[in-house]
């Protein structure tokens, strides 16, 4: 499953990033937000549009991200890390 289509208000953590599939400003932002795997995430809002930007939880900061870059994130329920 990608960020782009994990349910709202549903915790997961970072399984891998594309970072293949970004520019270059776009991974270095990422990684200077602190994305990488096993970070936990949740996807706090969407636009109503279909194309506008998401709005996420890494840690505790609220980012937003572009839905192209959020579907190079690969997200799993399944690994979530210890509270």
């Amino acid at each position: 499953m990608t960020l782009e289509t994990l349910p709202r208000h549903q915790r997961a953590a970072v399984d891998m990033i594309e970072w293949e599939r970004l520019a270059v400003p776009e991974a270095r932002r990422l990684r200077e937000l602190g994305f990488d795997q096993g970070v936990p995430v949740e996807v706090l809002h969407r636009a109503r549009m279909g194309s506008g930007p998401i709005a996420c939880r890494i840690g505790r900061m609220t980012v937003a991200l572009r839905r192209a870059v959020a579907r190079s994130i690969r997200v799993s329920t399944a690994a979530l890390p210890a509270e």
